[in-house]
């Protein structure tokens, strides 16, 4: 097992590591890719981003807070949601939702595609389970490679979410590829992948969700002395992933904030370290957790619609029962 990689390591001399024996570990990790694992992610990404975007958008301007008086202040998740209602209507909660809905979609269809590839690469030829470590490894990797290709997407979303004028002529953004021009334009690809850093980060959320997700299901259906990789019923599903997603959530979401402020426009941090600094001077440590419960009351269900989703298209697709 590589360390770097968490795949299995060639067999050979120190030499053998060439591009040839690259391509060929590349080439047996696409003999696993299967279309029906990016279809079935993309659908419950959709689906579920679909019915909890307001949520979002609350999370997101509580994650970025921090006293500036152009920012809109709210007491409350409900009181947010009430003040956006009042000035701009269900147009205004669901600013931003274009690019979530092609972000939601692609991440949650390109990690599940990895994801299921690296993980059946690195099972190859084994008849023992997959090791808690592994799990890990393999949902870091599909993480990272998602995040490569999503994150200026993610950038425009927080943009356009940030979007605090109810007039649209007076909105900077007028949608998703008016955004992602003028911040190639104004700020190159750098400012496209702003937040990448502490998204890299982030992708140990999305490992230790899976990983516990895994495991759970795994145990659960020892102790129920089925296979480990039989179907459940979709309320044990959701009782899974909830679990998975508040223990990643609540081990990692300080990333989120610091993602958050670097990606937004109206103020200025000199990188992932002056953030930090910036808000533990300012607002202590429940500055690094701002907006964690709309963060909570919506990746929580989210998780949830998108894994029984997720569950159930695979299935479906593949002929499973």
């Amino acid at each position: 097992m590589s360390p770097a990689t968490g795949l299995p390591a060639s067999s050979g001399s120190p030499g053998s590591s060439t591009p040839f024996s690259i391509t060929g570990h590349i080439q047996q990790v696409y003999s696993h890719v299967k279309i029906e694992n990016l279809v079935a992610g993309l659908s419950g990404g959709v689906v579920s981003t679909l019915v909890l975007h307001p949520l979002d958008l609350v999370k997101i301007r509580f994650a970025v807070s921090d006293g500036l008086d152009l920012r809109p202040k709210y007491n409350s998740i409900i009181h947010c949601l009430r003040n956006v209602w009042q000035q701009e209507g269900v147009r205004g909660l669901y600013q931003g939702v274009t690019p979530n809905i092609w972000g939601a979609g692609a991440s949650w269809g390109l990690y599940f595609f990895f994801y299921n590839a690296i993980k059946a690469y690195t099972k190859e030829g084994r008849q023992s389970e997959l090791s808690a470590t592994e799990h890990l490894l393999s949902a870091a990797q599909a993480g990272v490679l998602t995040l490569t290709l999503t994150n200026p997407i993610w950038v425009t979303k927080t943009r356009l979410v940030l979007q605090y004028n109810a007039d649209p002529t007076r909105k900077q953004y007028k949608g998703m590829m008016d955004a992602l021009v003028k911040i190639y334009r104004h700020e190159g690809i750098p400012g496209l992948y702003r937040g990448y850093v502490p998204g890299l980060f982030g992708t140990s959320h999305g490992a230790l969700q899976f990983m516990a997700y895994e495991e759970l299901k795994r145990d659960y259906n020892k102790y129920k002395k089925m296979p480990s990789e039989a179907k459940l019923n979709p309320l044990e599903y959701i009782t899974m992933a909830a679990l998975s997603k508040i223990f990643a959530v609540a081990t990692t979401y300080p990333y989120q904030v610091v993602r958050a402020r670097l990606q937004d426009q109206h103020n200025k941090y000199n990188g992932v370290l002056d953030v930090v600094r910036r808000t533990w001077r300012n607002e202590g440590a429940v500055g690094f957790y701002k907006g964690m419960v709309p963060n909570l009351i919506r990746v929580t269900p989210a998780c949830c619609i998108t894994f029984v989703v997720y569950e159930n298209v695979s299935r479906f697709l593949m002929g499973q029962k």
